[in-house]
């Protein structure tokens, strides 16, 4: 679990294929050797460390994550967001982020305003369910909120800390981000989808019954 509250950026060092999948090194900008088996989101993605020393963090990438996130097209030298595991009692400064992204967004324009910026990024269908205005989006791992929503496509402000601590201040349009839904409004969707289907949800509340409530 993570909170979208990114700590560091490093530069990919190299993607070689790897069986089915393919091993990710990263410069290590922690400068210290990290245990095997520690969980770090990874620009959005959770990945597990399989190896690491002072220069390097090294991490194995199924084909499965490949094909759903920016490493399809990831190349050395790129920029990447690092957060570690939240530990129990940390403050969640951000939204509950898993590290399982959802899907590849594509950014349509980026307009700056002064030191701050505005991003406009379109969703794949599969996440517009989980779109809100107001509501909470990660953006290559980034907790940031969704200040309008038309369509397929979501606009974010982003403050210039969040600029010059993240990858985000390097991005173009036509760019690939991953991206994460809300936790909770998934769990809030699968239950209406339940409950609208006669399924197994537990109260009587239904999609098209707040379709009627004009919600």
């Amino acid at each position: 679990m993570f909170t979208g509250i990114v700590r560091k950026t490093a530069r990919i060092a190299s993607i070689s294929k790897h069986g089915a999948g393919a091993v990710l090194k990263v410069e290590n900008p922690w400068a210290a050797a990290l245990e095997a088996g520690k969980s770090i989101a990874v620009s959005g993605a959770c990945l597990t460390v399989i190896s690491a020393n002072e220069r390097e963090i090294s991490f194995d990438l199924s084909a499965e994550t490949i094909e759903g996130t920016i490493f399809s097209s990831a190349a050395p030298g790129e920029s990447v967001n690092l957060e570690g595991a939240l530990k129990v009692g940390d403050d969640l400064s951000g939204h509950f982020v898993t590290g399982h992204v959802d899907g590849m967004g594509r950014v349509v324009s980026i307009e700056t305003e002064r030191e701050f910026a505005r991003l406009a990024v379109e969703a794949p269908e599969g996440l517009l369910a989980y779109l809100v205005p107001k509501g909470s989006v990660a953006v290559n791992g980034v907790s940031l909120t969704i200040a309008r929503l038309d369509g397929s496509i979501f606009e974010i402000a982003v403050i210039p800390e969040t600029l010059r601590r993240t990858n985000l201040g390097s991005l173009r349009p036509g760019d690939s981000v991953n991206l994460e839904g809300d936790l909770l409004g998934k769990y809030v969707y699968r239950y209406l989808q339940l409950e609208g289907s006669g399924g197994q949800g537990p109260g009587r509340l239904s999609l098209d019954r707040i379709e009627e409530m004009g919600y």
